[in-house]
């Protein structure tokens, strides 16, 4: 990890302090996605077979998981990965429950009546990544929300397993069974996300599609978010990050586990480490030696460090302001009473608080949601939650008490904007009124 003293830092060392790292050349993946959403478009099914021949080497894609290979591959579950599943399954239910939406109802004036009301979206498409590191625990994040709204139609498409296609990791299967999803299918990459955007022979389109990707992924579903054909994606993503605020009485080897937790995700993720001890960011670091060399995925954990940063502040106010400035995806709070630090958080997307508590537990199964924003996203958008699996929309009724109450300033409103056939379409209602009443 590079390291950084804040206080000697002007202003443009601290900005490049908590730079990210730099994404990918959209102007170059940009085209190249396009051409694969084209196609996707005009030859329906035969693209995504094309493509898994191209970029998966499969030559016989089913593309649709059956019935029968669904409970073939779930009699391969282990018991303990099942009970696992099952746990995290009923704390995210429990805690996403308490998120239902409710009706609202307003009398703004008298005889003015506004609703707000929510309806589950119709149809939602969840991208699992697989590949290296399947992940069930996306399966849950994404289904049970989709699930407890009661979205009439979940679609699953999760990459092609090898050597077969139906080599699909019986943990996603369970996952996706709990939450009631049996419609799965075995394509992945910016293919998936056309087919889920414009709809095949097999694959009917959705209206939203949700879930994390690769970088092909992440550009198919932007150009697919601004194509009115296309569909509504959950929200913008970069390369996943983690930042430990941390001071001198925390377990550095604590610490240095929870750096590693996220850094094993991809060579691109970033870990952060900010703290006003020197002797904590030079434990840690010995910690981080000491425990990488005993990962399966170091090589990868190494490639994440090398762009990471350990930052010494002046004090812990100091610290807190450096990871206000960042907006990590993930904030960890080692410190002493830590759980009163919360409130002075302004933009992290999810926080986790105490020696206790790992990111680890928020990924897998305490229940909140690890569908989160990144590359500093946190500033303005929301973790994924209840409500991103709803439309919401207004109704108002007025009776014609309502139409005299506030119908004059409608009318007033209306000619100040020098819109007068808004205003007419007032006027005309109150003058039945004035009639009406002329006539009793």
């Amino acid at each position: 990890m590079q390291r950084f003293n804040w206080s000697q830092l002007d202003q443009a060392g601290q900005q490049a302090a908590l730079a990210r790292p730099a994404l990918p050349d959209s102007a170059s993946l940009a085209p190249k996605v396009r051409e694969i959403i084209a196609a996707v478009r005009a030859e329906g099914d035969a693209a995504l077979r094309r493509f898994s021949q191209q970029f998966d080497q499969l030559t016989d894609n089913p593309l649709a998981l059956s019935a029968s290979l669904q409970q073939q591959l779930l009699s391969q579950l282990q018991p303990e990965r099942k009970a696992a599943i099952e746990l995290a399954y009923d704390n995210i239910r429990k805690f996403h429950a308490a998120q239902l939406p409710r009706d609202i109802e307003v009398e703004t004036s008298i005889g003015v009546m506004c609703q707000l009301k929510s309806r589950p979206i119709g149809s939602v498409g969840l991208y699992i990544p697989g590949g290296s590191a399947p992940l069930p625990s996306t399966v849950l994040m994404l289904g049970v929300p989709a699930q407890l709204a009661g979205c009439p139609r979940a679609v699953l498409v999760t990459p092609p397993g090898k050597p077969l296609a139906t080599d699909i990791a019986p943990e996603i299967i369970y996952a996706a069974n709990l939450c009631g999803i049996t419609e799965i299918y075995t394509i992945g990459g910016a293919q998936a996300v056309a087919a889920l955007a414009y709809g095949t022979e097999t694959i009917a389109k959705v209206d939203k599609i949700f879930g994390p990707g690769n970088r092909y992924v992440t550009e198919a579903k932007q150009q697919v978010s601004q194509d009115a054909k296309g569909a509504m994606i959950d929200m913008p993503a970069g390369p996943s990050e983690v930042l430990v605020l941390a001071d001198a009485q925390a377990n550095p080897e604590f610490v240095a586990a929870d750096l590693l937790s996220q850094a094993e995700h991809g060579p691109d993720s970033q870990v952060i480490l900010v703290s006003d001890s020197a002797s904590l960011l030079d434990a840690v670091e010995q910690a981080l030696s000491v425990q990488l060399v005993a990962l399966p995925r170091r090589d990868i954990a190494a490639q994440a460090l090398a762009h990471s940063r350990a930052i010494l502040t002046a004090d812990l106010d100091n610290a807190i302001s450096v990871t206000n400035a960042y907006a990590p995806e993930h904030l960890i709070v080692q410190t002493e009473q830590a759980e009163l630090l919360t409130e002075r958080f302004t933009s992290a997307a999810s926080i986790f608080v105490g020696a206790w508590t790992p990111e680890s537990a928020g990924d897998y199964a305490s229940g909140t949601n690890h569908v989160l924003p990144t590359y500093g996203y946190s500033r303005t958008v929301s973790s994924l939650s209840m409500t991103d699996f709803y439309r919401r929309f207004t109704v108002q009724q007025l009776s014609a008490t309502g139409m005299r109450n506030i119908g004059p300033a409608i009318v007033t409103l209306a000619e100040a904007e020098s819109l007068e056939a808004h205003a007419n379409a007032v006027r005309l209602r109150l003058a039945s009124l004035l009639k009406e009443t002329e006539n009793v």
